[in-house]
């Protein structure tokens, strides 16, 4: 199936809602959700998505010769310039310059968004 180097990405079927997860296993527990069992909608945690995108823009998937295994394929890179990029990013990690690596790891991954925590944390 492989031929080293690949990434592949599986077929997981139908998207499930937590909740609804949440909601069979307290009733699978011999609870009432709701009644018995409270569920606590929180908001997200800082660095958490509500939806993972597996491909991004420029990549696409290719099948393989089990129908729920495919791979990835994406944007090829100039290896020399990956490689003085990534110089480039360990140097300002010497520096301790943050706001440098930010932009540079941008620049090397265009679907990069650096966290940044809410004011007044």
């Amino acid at each position: 199936l492989g031929q080293g180097g690949e990434i592949f990405i599986l077929d997981m079927g139908t998207p499930i809602k937590i909740v609804d997860m949440a909601r069979d296993l307290i009733r699978r527990s011999g609870f009432k959700p709701d009644a018995d069992i409270e569920i606590k909608f929180i908001g997200l945690r800082p660095g958490e998505k509500l939806h993972e995108e597996l491909i991004t823009e420029g990549e696409g998937i290719v099948r393989t010769p089990h129908e729920k295994i495919f791979v990835l394929k994406g944007s090829q890179a100039d290896q020399d310039s990956l490689n003085q990029k990534i110089v480039d990013l360990i140097h300002l990690a010497w520096e301790q310059d943050g706001p440098g690596i930010k932009l540079k790891l941008k620049e090397i991954i265009p679907e990069y968004t650096p966290y940044e925590p809410p004011l007044g944390t």
